[in-house]
C-alpha cells in the first residue's frame, strides 16, 4: 500500500470543502481521485460516469495537488496515472511458472536426520561429558565440563534448580583472594568476559543471527589463555603466557623439532617462555601441482603441527571446544600466492594471532543451555592441574594517554574523491581484460578516549547490528578486534551420513555480494529487496564471487560434491540488505580444514577475480596495508573442525585509535561515485558505534505526521464494501480528526443530511470504490 500525507489531505479541504474520492488499485501505483466542484451541502459520488456538475479546471488543480500528496516509496515520485480511465498494470508481463521441476532441498531440509552432524557453527546440541584422554601427539588432557545456569533477558534456570548454590565459579569470576565476584549465570559470565577483555588477553565469539540451515545463536569465550601463537612472514613464536603455558612448551617444542626434521622449518629455538621458529621458503612455482599448493611451507605448517599435536576425536568425546582461537591477517595470502608488495607495512604487525584456551564459557542461546569447559594438560612428568590461570595484563589505553602513538592522526587513508579515481583505474583494467572484478577498500579513523574502551564498542555493535560472526578479541600489544561480520569465510565439520564416505569433512561458504541500504520500514525494505534482485550488476557481482568460490573448492573436494545450495538469498542487517549464496563441498580424504581455509584465501568477495591478479591490483591501488581486514577470525578445532568469519564490519583498535575499513565490489559498469558511497555506508554503522554513546538499538528516523492537522475536523468515510477503508480511517485519526465510517446506501445519505441539518456538517466526506 502506498504511504501518503493524510494531514495534508485534511488541510487541503479547508474549513468548508467536502471531498468525495474514489481509489482504484489501492495497493498499486494507480490512483483515481475525483472531486466535487461545488462546496454546497450536496453529497456526490463519482462512479466513472459523466457528472455534469464537475468543473474540469478544478479537477485538474485538485489532481495536481493530490499528485504532490501521494508518493510511492522506492518507485516513481508520482502516481503512474491520476485518470479514472488509466490503463491497468499488466501483471502478467513477467512469466511466473506454476508447474514443472522437483525443487532442490534447502540447506535446512538437507539436515533432516543428519541434524546432529550439522552444527550451524553452534556448540553441540547436548553438553559434552567430562573425560580424560590422550591426544594424537601424546598429551594427556583432563576435560571437566560443568553446567552453567542459563540466564537471559529475565529467564533464569535457577528458579527451577535447587543446586544453584553449588554452581561452579570459573576462575575469572574470582578475585586475588579466590573469592567469587558475585557474577552468576551465563549472561553474567558473558558480560564479565566482555569487561575483562579490555585488559586481559582472550576472545569472545558470538552469533546473534539466525538463518535456517546456516546460522544459530551462540556465544563462547575465555581469558588468560596459556599459549599464544603469533607470526609475521616466515617467523613464528609460540609463547607461554602463564605458568600453565610453561607446561605445554615441552610438547610444542618436540612437535616443532619434528617439523624441522621434515624440512619445513629452518630454525627452532627456545628462549625462556618463547619458542621461535622460521619457515623455509616455499618451493618454486611450477615445481608442485596446484592441488599441493596448500601443503607448501608457511605459517599454516606450524598451525597444522599443533592441530596434530592436540588432535582428538569429538565423535567419541563430544565437542569440547578444544582448539586455537584468534585472527588471521590479510597478508597471509602472500604465503599462498606470489604477490609483489608495494604497500608500506608496520614491521611489528602480526599476520596471525591464535590462543590455546583452557577455560571456556559456552552458551547456546537457541537451546537455552550453557556450560563451562576446564582443561588440564599433562606431558611427561609435568601437569597444569592446580596451577593458576593468571596472565600479565594487556590494558587498553586511550589515544591521549597512549605512549605508543606520536600524536599524529588522520581521519581516513584515502582523501574524499580519490577512491573514485581508483574505481576508474579498475574499469580500465576490466576493459583491457586483465580483471573481471576487484574489491577496493578505504580506512576511516576515530580517536578513542577512556570512555570508549573496546568493551563499549562491542556492546554497541552487538546491540545495533546482530550478526553471525560477532567478536571481541584482545590481541595484546594494545591491539583489539571488535566486529560484527555478516559473512562466513570457511566452515568445516565432519558429516557422518553423506554420499562419499562416513565422516567426510563438509566445507561450506556463504559469499556475499549485492548490497542495498535498508528502508525506513518493512514496505520500503521490500521495495529495495526487489530493486536489488532485479539489478543485473548486483547479480553479476555475486555470480562471479560464487563461480570463483566453486573453483576454489573444486581444487580439493570430491568430484561432483561442490554445489550451490542457496542462491541470492536475502540477509538483512541493521543498515544493509545483502544477497547471499550458499556453497558446499566434501573434502577428498587427503585434505583437511586447513587446506580448505588456504584454498579460499582470501575470498573473492574481498579481493576479486581472477584472484591473483585482483590481489596484486588491490596491493597496488589501496592507500594502506589491510592488516586484519579481509582476513578471518574464528576457531581451528583440534577435532578437525573449523568455523571462521571474514574480518568485515570490524573496528581495529590500535594504540588508542579505532580504524574501520570498508570496501566495494567493482565491475565494468560500476559507477565510481556510487562505489565510494557504498564504502561510506558500510563503514557508517561501525563509525556510529565509536562516536555514539547510546547503547540502545537504533531505530530508523521517520518523519512523524503533524498530529494536530486534523484537530477539530470531522470526516465521514463511505464504505462500498472496500478492503481498505478502515486503514484510511486509521491514518486520518492519527491527525486528530474525528472519523465516522458509514456503509453506502440511502441510510448513509440520510445520516449525512441529518448532520448537515443539525449544523454538524462534516469537513470531509470520502467515498472509496474497490
Amino acid at each position: 500500500m502506498a504511504r501518503f500525507d493524510i494531514a495534508a489531505v485534511v488541510s487541503l479541504l479547508g474549513s468548508t470543502g467536502v471531498l468525495a474520492s474514489a481509489f482504484s488499485s489501492y495497493g498499486s501505483t494507480t490512483f483515481r481521485p475525483s472531486f466535487s466542484s461545488n462546496h454546497n451541502d450536496k453529497f456526490t459520488r463519482n462512479n466513472n460516469s459523466n457528472n455534469n456538475f464537475i468543473n474540469k479546471n478544478e479537477i485538474k488543480n485538485k489532481e495536481n495537488a493530490v499528485q504532490k500528496l501521494f508518493s510511492i516509496q522506492g518507485g516513481s515520485s508520482s502516481p503512474s496515472s491520476l485518470s479514472s480511465t488509466a490503463t491497468p498494470n499488466n501483471f502478467n508481463a513477467i512469466y511466473v511458472p506454476k508447474e514443472g521441476g522437483t525443487g532442490v532441498k534447502s540447506a535446512s531440509e538437507m539436515m533432516g536426520a543428519n541434524m546432529p552432524s550439522r552444527s550451524l557453527g553452534a556448540p553441540p546440541p547436548r553438553q559434552p561429558k567430562s573425560a580424560t584422554f590422550v591426544t594424537s601427539g601424546g598429551v594427556t588432557v583432563g576435560a571437566t565440563v560443568r553446567g552453567l545456569r542459563y540466564t537471559h533477558g529475565g529467564l533464569d534456570q535457577c528458579e527451577d534448580d535447587d543446586d544453584c548454590e553449588n554452581e561452579y565459579v570459573p576462575s575469572f569470576f574470582k578475585d586475588e583472594a579466590g573469592e567469587s565476584s558475585g557474577v552468576w549465570g551465563s549472561e553474567g559470565a558473558i558480560e564479565r568476559l566482555v569487561d575483562l577483555l579490555d585488559h586481559k588477553r582472550g576472545a569472545l565469539l558470538t552469533s546473534g543471527y539466525e538463518f535456517p540451515g546456516r546460522y544459530a545463536r551462540w556465544s563462547l569465550g575465555f581469558v588468560n589463555p596459556p599459549l599464544e601463537i603469533s607470526g609475521t612472514g616466515s617467523r613464528c613464536k609460540i609463547t607461554a603466557l602463564n605458568i600453565r603455558g610453561q607446561v605445554l612448551l615441552e610438547p610444542v617444542l618436540d612437535s616443532m623439532n619434528r617439523l624441522k626434521d621434515s624440512g619445513v622449518l629452518s630454525k627452532v629455538s627456545l628462549d625462556g617462555d618463547v619458542i621461535e621458529v622460521e619457515v623455509v621458503p616455499p618451493s618454486e612455482v611450477g615445481s608442485f601441482s596446484e592441488e599441493e599448493r596448500s601443503r607448501q611451507p608457511s605459517l599454516f605448517s606450524v598451525v597444522r603441527s599443533l592441530v596434530d599435536l592436540f588432535g582428538y576425536s569429538s565423535d567419541e568425546l563430544g565437542d569440547l571446544q578444544l582448539g586455537l582461537y584468534g585472527a588471521f591477517g590479510y597478508d597471509l595470502t602472500f604465503q599462498f600466492e606470489p604477490i609483489r608488495k608495494s604497500q608500506e607495512r608496520d614491521p611489528t604487525q602480526r599476520d596471525i594471532l591464535l590462543y590455546l584456551a583452557d577455560e571456556i564459557v559456552v552458551v547456546d542461546q537457541s537451546r537455552h543451555s550453557s556450560w563451562t569447559v576446564s582443561l588440564d594438560f599433562s606431558y611427561g612428568s609435568k601437569s597444569t592441574t592446580g596451577l593458576p590461570h593468571d596472565c600479565e595484563p594487556a590494558p587498553f589505553l586511550a589515544f591521549d594517554q597512549n605512549p605508543r602513538n606520536d600524536g599524529k592522526f588522520s581521519a581516513r587513508d584515502t582523501p574524499k574523491g580519490d577512491f573514485t579515481r581508483s574505481v576508474d583505474r579498475a574499469k580500465h583494467e576490466f576493459k583491457m581484460g586483465n580483471l573481471f572484478e576487484a574489491v577496493l577498500s578505504q580506512t576511516f579513523r576515530e580517536k578513542l578516549d577512556e570512555n570508549t574502551p573496546p568493551s563499549v564498542l562491542f556492546r554497541r555493535l552487538r546491540s545495533r547490528n546482530p550478526s553471525p560472526y560477532g567478536f571481541l578479541i584482545n590481541l595484546g600489544e594494545d591491539e583489539y578486534l571488535v566486529g560484527a561480520s555478516p559473512e562466513m569465510f570457511v566452515r568445516c565439520e565432519k558429516v557422518e551420513n553423506n554420499e562419499y564416505r562416513p565422516g567426510a569433512i563438509r566445507v561450506e561458504t556463504c559469499p556475499i555480494s549485492g548490497t542495498v541500504a535498508r528502508g525506513v520500514d518493512a514496505l520500503e525494505d521490500a521495495a529495495r529487496v526487489k530493486s536489488l534482485i532485479m539489478n543485473l550488476k548486483e547479480e553479476s557481482e555475486l555470480t562471479m564471487c560464487t563461480d570463483v568460490d566453486r573453483n576454489d573448492k573444486s581444487r580439493i573436494c570430491e568430484p561432483g560434491s561442490v554445489k550451490v545450495i542457496g542462491r541470492r538469498q536475502i540477509e538483512m542487517y541493521s543498515r544493509l540488505i545483502h544477497t547471499v549464496d550458499h556453497v558446499e563441498g566434501y573434502l577428498r580424504p587427503e585434505f583437511d580444514a586447513l587446506d580448505a581455509f588456504l584454498c579460499h584465501t582470501w575470498a573473492v568477495t574481498v579481493t576479486g577475480a581472477p584472484k591473483t591478479w585482483a590481489i596484486q591490483f588491490v596491493e597496488d591501488q589501496e592507500r594502506s596495508a589491510r592488516c586484519w581486514y579481509g582476513g578471518a577470525v574464528g576457531l581451528v578445532g583440534f577435532d578437525g573442525s573449523m568455523n571462521t568469519g571474514l574480518t568485515l564490519r570490524t573496528v581495529r583498535v590500535k594504540n588508542g585509535i579505532a580504524e574501520v575499513r570498508a570496501g566495494a565490489t567493482l565491475l565494468y559498469d560500476s559507477d565510481p561515485e556510487a562505489e565510494e558511497l557504498e564504502t561510506e555506508l558500510k563503514a557508517s554503522a561501525m563509525l556510529d558505534a565509536i562516536t555514539s554513546n547510546d547503547l540502545a538499538t537504533e531505530e530508523a528516523v521517520v518523519a512523524e505526521p503533524d498530529t494536530n492537522a486534523g484537530d477539530g475536523k470531522s470526516i465521514i468515510l463511505i464504505d462500498h464494501e472496500d478492503s481498505f477503508v478502515h486503514t484510511l480511517g486509521n491514518y486520518l485519526r492519527q491527525t486528530g480528526a474525528d472519523v465516522m465510517t458509514l456503509r453506502s446506501g440511502p441510510s448513509a445519505l440520510a445520516r449525512i443530511q441529518a448532520l448537515i441539518d443539525s449544523g454538524k456538517k462534516p469537513d470531509m466526506v470520502s467515498t472509496l470504490l474497490s
